[in-house]
């Protein structure tokens, strides 16, 4: 029955986990925009989404729900993903490719999906209550 409940709020789950992950990385860009030679970084949401659907989905079927291989699907981490350097749009003498306009569009973006991502897991929280208060 747990398992199923995991099913259920998985993928909102693998994606605020990603989310946050992105906002760390984006959060590290911003802190060293004026470190000498520092390369901006970040990765591809969707493509991450995408592998950790995919190897999350491989593992439950491997694990079939009953073994180690459960608890390893059923653990709720998310690997971060690789990462990639951000081609600069202007060069900078010192050579860090911090674009803060960039970053800071970047953060607020990734902040409200992330609080999108939120209200999401929060409706499907509500609406397992709403079934189980409604059950005879």
């Amino acid at each position: 029955m747990l398992g199923k409940l995991d099913q259920y709020l998985q993928f909102n789950q693998t994606a605020l986990s990603l989310r946050s992950s992105r906002q760390e990385v984006l959060a590290s860009n911003i802190a060293n925009a004026d470190t000498p030679n520092y390369k901006a970084r970040d990765f591809d949401f969707t493509s991450a989404l995408n592998g950790a659907m995919a190897s999350s989905t491989a593992a439950a079927a491997v694990g079939n729900s009953t073994g180690a291989g459960a608890a390893a699907a059923d653990s709720g981490t998310t690997a971060m993903p690789a990462l990639s350097y951000r081609a600069p749009a202007q060069g900078a003498v010192d050579g860090n490719t911090v674009d803060m306009d960039v970053e800071r569009n970047q953060f607020a973006d990734n902040s409200i999906r992330y609080e999108a991502g939120l209200n999401a897991i929060t409706g499907q929280i509500k609406n397992m209550l709403a079934a189980i208060q409604a059950a005879p």
